[in-house]
């Protein structure tokens, strides 16, 4: 298959990790910038379009947009001159351009963070590939978020990204109930709270002094890897610019914005990490060599707080800010990280201790937990299985994604291993996410979000439950293979 936009057509089902070509699915309307309005205004006529793409004709490089809303305000307001040149009343400020091979997550981002409802895709050249809206992005999943979306776009007090918050809460147990499929719902999760984030630095940050270096606000954990469910608390770090004689106090300038922030997200239903693992931590909040120095830390340290780490941290991400500094981030750990053999073998090592409940005479094995008896971790002893395996052989290939399931996909692709078996494993990460999400639509008690008691599930969940068991511990067998434990 060729390595083009159109390749990226038919029966393939994108997802948020997908580039954007694999959103366009019709060839744009297009005007040059002597066309005249009245032909530009019949051609969205035809076409049934609320706007188009003004191009430059030799190129195909879009210099910018004429819309409907052009037409009501810049048009009939004024002159109502249908002959002159669409150039003359065409939006040429604030155009949204997007490569089409980056993310349809990062397009999403994009429109949250600038308050639009549409992004240009363009090819490596800058030739105009088509347009992606909101409405093709919450259709992909499952429809869901638009208006909650919308109401923290459009938020002017933290009562309002409460309310939001708990808005993004029912939509999820809505499609719980209507049988939504764990990704894209985990997915769907995942962009609305980072929406909210965002939301929340934006109108917390007019509240501080911030230093005037650039800086990136990071996820880590499941939201790092899009994997958020109903019950999560804060993961969360911050990364800047700065000179190692200035980092220190470029830091204490950045920590009371922080915690400003971890305190409201705490408001709008995000407990503060029991751990620290706050940007607010002194600790979290870095200059990109002090980060760099600290993972190197910890790839020459062989300790159990070291290896916890780094499965905490390495699943990070960008969420506001400039981007570029996590994307120096990822090269540096992706370059440094396949050559440190010892450290990925204790990372293995320390991945297949916690062994899938199953034995050979017993279909479950119990844990000791005397508050929760007879009940199984689906979290720690079935999710983490197959996060901890995937982020291993992930790193170990130089692969940049973070979500388990696309690191699971693109070693595929490179052949590391072999798409039957990984489609089968990737269904049955998502089956045990899947049980999770439906033990969290209700008030659950504290510390059994995460908690299943087999005798309660059908035989037939109870039977893909043991199968979907298997598939990580056939994971976990790869790790002893692959590193001789």
């Amino acid at each position: 298959m060729s390595d083009t936009p159109q390749a990226r057509q038919g029966s393939y089902r994108p997802n948020l990790h997908s580039p954007l070509a694999a959103l366009v699915r019709k060839k744009p309307v297009t005007a040059t910038p002597e066309t005249p309005l009245r032909e530009a205004v019949q051609a969205m006529s035809e076409s049934r379009v609320g706007s188009i793409i003004v191009v430059e004709p030799e190129s195909g490089r879009p210099l910018g947009i004429f819309t409907l809303r052009d037409l009501l305000h810049r048009v009939a307001a004024t002159s109502c001159d249908l002959d002159q040149m669409v150039m003359s009343v065409m939006s040429d400020t604030g155009l949204l351009m997007l490569n089409w091979r980056a993310t349809i997550y990062q397009a999403a981002l994009v429109m949250a963070r600038h308050g639009v409802h549409h992004v240009i895709i363009v090819d490596a050249a800058g030739k105009l590939v088509g347009i992606v809206s909101q409405e093709d992005i919450y259709e992909l999943q499952s429809g869901g978020g638009r208006a909650i979306s919308g109401a923290i776009r459009t938020a002017r007090d933290m009562r309002a990204l409460e309310a939001a918050a708990e808005g993004i809460r029912r939509q999820a147990v809505g499609m719980i109930g209507e049988g939504a499929a764990a990704e894209p719902l985990t997915e769907l999760i995942s962009t609305l709270n980072d929406h909210l984030a965002v939301r929340i630095m934006e109108l917390t940050r007019v509240d501080f002094e911030l230093p005037q270096v650039d800086w990136c606000w990071l996820a880590f954990g499941s939201e790092g890897r899009f994997e958020q469910t109903l019950s999560t608390d804060q993961d969360n770090g911050l990364v800047f610019a700065a000179p190692a004689q200035e980092a220190a106090a470029v830091r204490e300038a950045f920590l009371p914005f922080a915690r400003a922030v971890n305190e409201r997200l705490a408001q709008c239903g995000f407990p503060l990490c029991k751990g620290n693992v706050m940007a607010g931590n002194p600790e979290l909040c870095l200059s990109v060599e002090e980060w760099q120095e600290k993972f190197a830390g910890w790839m020459h340290v062989n300790s159990p707080q070291a290896l916890l780490d780094a499965t905490i941290y390495f699943d990070f991400r960008a969420i506001y800010g400039k981007e570029e500094l996590a994307d120096q981030l990822r090269e540096w750990v992706l370059k440094r990280v396949p050559s440190e053999t010892l450290f990925l073998r204790f990372m293995a090592g320390n991945a297949v201790q916690v062994e899938p409940p199953i034995g050979f005479i017993r279909d479950f094995i119990f844990d000791k937990s005397p508050d929760f008896p007879h009940t199984l971790d689906l979290k720690a002893g079935g999710a983490r299985l197959f996060v901890d395996a995937a982020r291993i052989l992930a790193l170990a290939s130089g692969v940049s994604e973070t979500s388990t399931a696309q690191r699971l996909r693109v070693l595929a692709e490179r052949g590391k291993l072999g798409r039957d078996d990984v489609q089968a494993i990737i269904e049955s990460f998502f089956y045990i996410q899947q049980l999770r999400l439906k033990n969290q639509q209700g008030e659950v008690v504290e510390g059994a979000a995460n908690r299943v008691d087999p005798d309660k599930l059908n035989e037939l969940d109870r039977h893909v439950l043991k199968e979907a068991f298997k598939q990580a511990k056939r994971l976990q067998s790869r790790l002893q293979l692959e590193y001789r434990l």
